[in-house]
């Protein structure tokens, strides 16, 4: 079963998260297979980067996005790019 959540990087103290498509029973930060976003809570407002289009192919393969990542994509829409 796959799933889309976080993995910590970052110092102690000063997390950053990669959003990533990993098998559910892996370890929070072991193997992964790809990176679809990044979040950085420590800046004002926290900078979220998503891979929209990655993440609607991974959750239509069967990947199922944790309940943060959820909100997260929740809550950042797909920007719409003006011609």
């Amino acid at each position: 079963m796959l799933a889309i959540s976080l993995m910590r990087m970052g110092a102690k103290g000063k997390p950053f998260y990669r959003l990533v498509v990993k098998e559910k029973r892996s370890k929070r930060d072991g193997k992964y297979l790809e990176n679809v976003g990044t979040y950085n809570p420590m800046l004002d407002p926290a900078e979220v980067i998503l891979k929209h289009d990655r993440i609607n192919y991974w959750i239509g393969v069967g990947a199922q996005p944790t309940d943060t990542v959820k909100s997260l994509i929740k809550n950042n829409p797909v920007a719409v790019e003006e011609a």
